[in-house]
């Protein structure tokens, strides 16, 4: 029985995917619930599973079309698999499997057993494939085994049929951001399309730009209270809660508190009306492979300290394994993003549409402050508020902040909910 495999239903918000990765070909067998294939769309990527156990027929759609939902893309033969019998007249000791798989590192140089791409990339620069080592599953050559020879012959000085930079270019279906690998020559260049992703984030980046009224504030807060705490209860509370403490928590917690105090911050605009939300969605910003993204922790207002640790540890995982879904970006009413993990002093963070507001953390410094007139020395982080100063007056937000900066500085305060 023939099953196809279609795209699945994609969100109201997502026009069409672009095909990623076949991680199976033609003739190869399949597993029920195996990911056959990844569609990436401008938020996440998306997992196509085998619907039955059998043999992947036919493949319809290559690797970097674009596809819509409900679309065809490949069938499965159910319930039939490739058999592996010797060959005949083997001896156990000599003994080869009847299918095409092969051993890690080496490949049968058939153009029939490698994927479009790869195919694409071997024509293109007269490549002999029995030259190429492999790493892909089952002794398959894969894009990147292809790039990585091309770079090899050009430091060793031999030059491919067509080695033009354009043309070894990773696909623009790529799964991660690649870093693109320049030839020695000098003043070299390489045109990369953009992923998906990193599209979508430009066009996010100029709609706050263009459509709002975008005005940051700054202040600075003293680190000392809340690494006291940390420092005295963090081996206590992994063992009861089974996850770290960190800063992040504090700092959702004194948000949360500070948007009930100030509800336009927590508001958006829909054309002439502000929305105002009688909940607290508040987006993490986590660096990816794929770039930024922004999963939301949604009503974080009722989630304690361990909670909150629990649900940004899941979404770190989740986004290093690409594993975030619509659902987990989708929404949102405040978001808070630190660049200070990668160790940025100041920064102007940018609005997250429809979003009123967004919280930049950054590094913690040891710096000298004067307190009740003399000179102490405190680990200080500067903190960043960018706002849409359309529905937030310069007050509002400025008063916002230094609440913040209160709670973080008085940490018991988000304990007691006083």
């Amino acid at each position: 029985m023939s099953i196809e495999v279609v795209v699945p239903s994609l969100p109201e918000s997502v026009a069409d995917a672009t095909l990623v990765t076949w991680h199976k070909q033609a003739g190869d067998t399949v597993l029920k619930d195996e990911n056959l294939v990844d569609l990436e769309t401008d938020k996440v990527v998306l997992e196509v599973p085998a619907l039955s156990d059998g043999v992947l027929a036919e493949i319809i759609e290559p690797e970097g079309s674009t596809v819509l939902s409900g679309q065809l893309l490949a069938r499965i033969e159910a319930g039939s698999a490739k058999p592996e019998t010797p060959s005949p007249k083997a001896t156990p000791a000599k003994s080869e499997p009847a299918t095409t798989t092969l051993p890690a590192e080496k490949n049968s140089g058939s153009t029939e057993a490698l994927s479009p791409a790869v195919r694409k990339l071997v024509a293109e620069h007269g490549l002999d494939p029995q030259q190429i080592a492999a790493s892909g599953k089952g002794g398959r050559i894969t894009k990147t085994d292809v790039l990585n020879h091309i770079k090899q012959q050009s430091s060793n000085g031999v030059t491919t049929a067509s080695a033009t930079m354009s043309n070894s270019a990773p696909s623009k279906a790529a799964k991660a951001t690649p870093m693109p690998t320049l030839p020695t020559s000098e003043r070299a260049e390489q045109r990369v399309p953009m992923t998906r992703l990193r599209a979508k984030i430009a066009e996010r980046l100029i709609q706050a730009q263009q459509n709002t009224a975008m005005l940051t504030t700054f202040n600075e807060v003293n680190m000392q209270p809340i690494m006291d705490i940390r420092s005295k209860y963090k081996d206590q509370f992994s063992k009861v809660h089974d996850t770290k403490l960190g800063f992040m928590s504090f700092f959702v917690k004194a948000a949360v508190e500070s948007l009930k105090l100030f509800p336009s911050v927590n508001a958006s605009v829909d054309e002439q009306d502000i929305i105002y939300h009688g909940y607290y969605d508040i987006g993490i910003a986590v660096s990816s492979p794929r770039g930024l993204v922004v999963p939301v922790l949604r009503d974080a207002d009722l989630k304690n300290f361990a909670a909150i640790e629990s649900g940004i540890a899941e979404f770190g995982i989740k986004a290093r394994d690409g594993k975030l879904g619509i659902d987990d970006l989708t929404g949102g009413t405040f978001t808070i993003t630190n660049g200070g993990v990668f160790g940025s002093m100041m920064s102007t963070p940018i609005l997250n549409p429809p979003q009123s507001a967004i919280l930049g953390m950054h590094a913690i410094n040891q710096r000298v402050m004067v307190e009740n007139g003399e000179m102490v020395i405190r680990p200080m982080m500067y903190l960043a508020l960018s706002y849409d100063h359309r529905i937030i007056d310069g007050k509002e937000a400025v008063s916002f902040l230094v609440t913040i900066k209160d709670f973080l500085e008085d940490p018991a305060r988000l304990l007691l909910n006083v």
